[in-house]
């Protein structure tokens, strides 16, 4: 249960992006939202892990260790009272599974409202805000971490550089992320599309962007079954 200091902070509509982009409603990416918002979007809430417990089993089967050793790893010296942002929460498992860390500040953005509602009735009081990370409805600077969890990869190269802006406008210290590497941003088919998944290497991507960020953690594991390789980073803003 969030206390009272660690209520969602207060949503600022009139934050726009810098150049406003090309318009959301005839993009690549608005097609794949439409997507995520209707039954291929709730049919993959359905068949992912409901609980932090079925998420660490998931990748003690795939990676030959958990979700909380590698968030341990990460965020084991971070400030229990950071604020903390994950973009693309879906049921919130995620941010439950920094809750039993012991952060208490913890708030995600989803698009998808079915996952919403699953996310309260699995988990309780969650702070959460319908939006895309095209368009945060925050100030700047307002979370101490904004990160990604398989989220990444699902937005259309037209318009990554566009998210990838949005979290560092929003975090003031830190972006972490978890995502599928690869060396060359390419398509991948995913359930039978090739216009619903990229895999990239996504760290050089930020560091590309943003001169004031700097690496501070990198990890990269491999699947114990194949040759595919997942990535967490770590990347602060420079003091």
């Amino acid at each position: 249960m969030p206390n009272s200091e660690c209520q969602m902070p207060d949503e600022d509509r009139s934050v726009r992006r810098k150049g406003g982009g090309a318009p959301l409603a005839t993009s690549s990416q608005q097609l794949a939202t439409d997507y995520w918002r209707g039954e291929f979007g709730r049919e993959y809430t359905d068949r992912n892990p409901q609980s932090v417990e079925a998420m660490d089993a998931l990748y003690l089967n795939q990676f030959g260790l958990t979700r909380t050793d590698l968030n341990r790893e990460f965020l084991g010296d971070l400030d229990p009272a950071s604020r903390i942002l994950e973009l693309g929460a879906n049921v919130g498992v995620q941010l439950q599974a920094l809750r039993t860390m012991g952060f208490g500040c913890v708030y995600g953005v989803e698009l998808q409202d079915y996952a919403i509602r699953r996310a309260h009735e699995q988990f309780g009081p969650l702070a959460l805000a319908e939006a895309t990370g095209l368009d945060l409805p925050f100030a700047d600077a307002v979370f101490d971490v904004v990160f990604t969890s398989g989220v990444l990869i699902h937005i259309h190269p037209d318009r990554i550089g566009e998210v990838l802006a949005e979290i560092h406008r929003t975090t003031r210290r830190y972006i972490w992320g978890w995502e599928y590497y690869a060396d060359n941003y390419a398509p991948v088919s995913y359930r039978g599309r090739r216009d619903l998944l990229w895999k990239g290497n996504f760290t050089r991507m930020y560091l590309e962007r943003f001169s004031d960020l700097e690496l501070v953690k990198q990890k990269r594991v491999k699947y114990l079954a194949n040759e595919n390789v997942d990535v967490m980073f770590l990347l602060g803003k420079k003091a």
